[in-house]
């Protein structure tokens, strides 16, 4: 069983959220601004992506990283605004009306509660969407989130490979430099990075003999915000 804890609005460990962040400064600029422009297509216009780009502070996609090879930027060039774009459509926080992107009331109350909007997306977010759909990856891991959740509570607990995680679900070593690839990508595109865009999960990488290492530990915001049947499991963080 997977329970969120409620946790209020001065919560520190609500920073280690990434979605969360850009979801708070997508609704205030749309409330500093009166409304976001669209375009044709209803997608956020340039003009707002790049000021996303430059203010979300994203994990692995930083301004220098993104505007390295192009100074212009579409909304589906950066997933995680196009993903946040939906969500705040979907729960109702935002929405179109005459080619502009406006809040509603709810949407301009939880700008203003961070810890109620974490409540109200990251869940939503986690357990509801189809991850392989803006992975733009085929390829679906098979399992469920309770034991997905339950098992990455033991295992990452003091930290662990993303190897070893896929070991310990499908039973197999594969990695990105084995014939198991595939599978792999897939785990890590719908299981590890939602956990990480939540900000539950944070990654370190890392090159070994020639490979790429990806290091996976839970986050404070893991052990504030969650509650799970796997908690009674975890041994103590020795301290030397």
């Amino acid at each position: 069983m997977i329970e969120c804890r409620p946790l209020p609005d001065d919560h520190p460990d609500l920073a280690y959220s990434p979605l969360l962040r850009g979801a708070l400064r997508t609704l205030e600029y749309a409330q500093e601004h009166g409304s976001i422009g669209l375009t044709a297509a209803k997608a956020f216009k340039r003009v707002f992506v790049h000021w996303a780009v430059e203010h979300f502070d994203w994990p692995g996609k930083s301004a220098e990283e993104m505007f390295r090879y192009s100074k212009v930027i579409n909304e589906y060039e950066f997933p995680p605004l196009e993903v946040l774009h939906y969500l705040l459509l979907t729960l109702r926080l935002g929405r179109h009306y005459k080619g502009e992107f406006r809040l509603t009331k709810r949407g301009a109350e939880l700008a203003q509660a961070p810890g109620r909007l974490f409540a109200e997306l990251v869940p939503f977010f986690v357990f509801e969407i189809d991850h392989a759909s803006y992975a733009r990856f085929d390829e679906r891991p098979s399992g469920k989130w309770d034991v997905w959740m339950n098992v990455i509570n033991v295992e990452a607990d003091h930290g662990a490979t993303e190897a070893a995680l896929f070991e310990a679900f499908y039973g197999e070593p594969q990695d990105w430099h084995t014939a198991g690839w595939r599978e792999m990508a897939a785990f890590s595109s719908c299981v590890l990075r939602p956990l990480e865009w939540a900000g539950l999960l944070m990654e370190t990488r890392e090159d070994r003999a020639g490979k790429h290492v990806c290091h996976v530990f839970k986050t404070p915001l893991w052990r504030s915000a969650l509650r799970l049947d796997t908690d009674d499991m975890l041994k103590p963080i020795a301290l030397q």
